[in-house]
């Protein structure tokens, strides 16, 4: 089985001497032609502060690496405010913004130096450059001044926002505030899963004009892409699915569709997507009639697919999630563990072989380390809080 201690040592990997961390290839080290990127670091500095809160050694020293690199390095807009994209790529992406969030938050929980600070900074640039209080949403990019607002909308960036507010919301000190960031979370879940998504029968559309239509065929020619990817993506379904739980555990009085929505997303993505194409694992995308587009197996979707299991077990108590929880857990020890380097294959064909359609390589921790915590712990707004 995977352990947590050998990803944590392959992640380690990722650190750049000079501030930082990389994309890690298929052989655990870092890829030198990729420039250096927002979301790697900032979700890198997120699992080393998780971590530094199991008690991980080195970790709090990974995490420190992390937030001085967010705080003062390249990637640090300190003219303009806010972060790039990359070192390659000046546009301010409310994605790589949500990460920052998350990561400031979660080295606030775990008390590593400057965690506070990041936090702050990233609060104060998400409310102000992305938050669309009249939508309820996040806009989605901005070029590097903050003078041009891209058309498109997404909901990948807004459900990273969700994870990304409830997070701070459990590192913050004030109750107000954290009740305010809550309500946020709860806003965009209910237009993004109670509104699109059940309105549909549990299809959730991705893709969205700046007025927020849904745009059903976007990206109908490049249905692979690793962020706006075409049709319905069965991974994000299982995320929107787990988030609806954390939501359902730290906000007052929490509406009574919570559950039974997080239940409908799962299990729509879990039977519509298994073996969809009659080949065993979750396929990265369906078309809108539930035939799979892009066939690909991505370890994410199934770390997704097993945390949401886990969390729907903790919730509800029904041994059938738990069950699920394990039989994919095993099919991902199976098909996606690679013990050379102790993380997962980040992309497999239908039938197990080793693939690069999409993802080359082994980039980040983020959602394996995730699902390894995730299980048998309370179900609080955040992993760290779980932690904590």
């Amino acid at each position: 089985m995977t352990d947590l201690d050998g990803l944590l040592a392959f992640a380690a990997r990722s650190r750049l001497a000079g501030g930082g961390f990389g994309y890690l290839g298929a052989d655990g080290r870092v890829l030198p032609d990729r420039p250096q990127e927002t979301w790697i670091v900032a979700r890198m500095t997120h699992v080393f502060g998780l971590a530094h809160l199991l008690g991980r050694p080195g970790a709090h020293d990974l995490a420190a690496h992390g937030v001085g690199a967010l705080l003062d390095g390249p990637l640090h807009d300190a003219g303009h405010g806010g972060w790039r994209g990359s070192t390659d790529d000046d546009a301010k992406a409310a994605y790589a913004h949500a990460f920052v969030v998350l990561a400031g938050a979660t080295a606030t929980t775990a008390c590593i130096p400057g965690g506070r600070a990041l936090l702050d900074e990233a609060l104060e640039v998400w409310q102000r450059r992305f938050r669309d209080d009249d939508a309820g949403l996040a806009v989605e990019e901005w070029d590097r001044a903050w003078t041009t607002c891209a058309d498109y909308r997404g909901a990948n960036a807004n459900m990273h926002g969700v994870e990304a507010m409830l997070a701070a919301a459990d590192a913050v000190d004030d109750a107000a505030t954290a009740r305010r960031l809550r309500g946020q979370a709860l806003r965009a879940t209910e237009r993004v899963v109670h509104g699109w998504a059940r309105e549909r029968d549990w299809r959730l559309p991705e893709h969205f004009t700046a007025d927020w239509e849904p745009l059903p065929d976007y990206n109908r020619e490049r249905p692979a892409d690793p962020f706006r990817p075409y049709g319905v993506t069965v991974g994000h379904q299982f995320e929107w699915a787990r988030l609806a739980l954390h939501l359902r555990a730290v906000v007052d009085d929490p509406p009574g569709w919570l559950l039974p929505d997080a239940v409908g997303l799962f299990d729509a993505a879990a039977s519509r997507g298994w073996a969809a194409d009659g080949h065993d694992g979750f396929p990265y995308t369906l078309g809108w009639d539930g035939r799979p587009v892009v066939g690909a197996r991505m370890h994410w979707v199934l770390c997704e697919a097993v945390a949401a299991a886990a969390v729907l077990a903790e919730v509800t108590g029904e041994p059938r999630y738990r069950e699920l929880a394990r039989s994919w857990r095993e099919h991902g020890e199976r098909r996606f563990a690679d013990p050379r380097t102790g993380s997962w294959h980040h992309e497999l064909t239908p039938d197990g072989q080793v693939a690069t359609g999409t993802w080359a390589g082994q980039p980040d921790a983020y959602h394996l380390a995730q699902m390894l915590l995730l299980d048998g712990r309370p179900v609080r707004g955040s992993v760290a809080a779980a932690l904590r």
